[in-house]
């Protein structure tokens, strides 16, 4: 029987890349990325990477897992890249990328590790 108050975990829920995937996401839309294009862009990869990583999670063999991570590790620097770019034409701040930066960097490695 599960505990009420804990809610039940699933298998992206115990992935660190999840998590920082998931604070990108929220980076990304904080940005408020003024152009709509780059914005959907932006917004639309940060969540197919979270998505992407989810469904890693769940797969059963190391083909699949790292064909949804790869999935997502190049949506991850689409995401990144959209807002950098939004930065670079004047769509966004340069202080939302360099808050982004990190967290971008950090997804990236540990995608690398869950595909080696």
């Amino acid at each position: 029987m599960t505990n009420q108050s804990t809610p039940t975990q699933l298998p992206h829920h115990r992935l660190v890349a999840y998590q920082v995937a998931v604070e990108l996401l929220l980076g990304v839309k904080a940005a408020n990325i003024r152009d709509a294009k780059l914005r959907d862009e932006a917004l639309r990869a940060a969540k197919s990477a979270v998505l992407n990583i989810a469904e890693g999670a769940g797969r059963v063999t190391r083909a699949d897992k790292g064909r949804a991570f790869t999935i997502a590790r190049g949506e991850g620097l689409e995401a990144f890249a959209a807002l950098e770019t939004a930065a670079l034409v004047g769509d966004a701040e340069a202080a939302d990328v360099e808050r982004c930066l990190p967290v971008a960097r950090r997804l990236y490695a540990l995608l690398t590790g869950l595909l080696r």
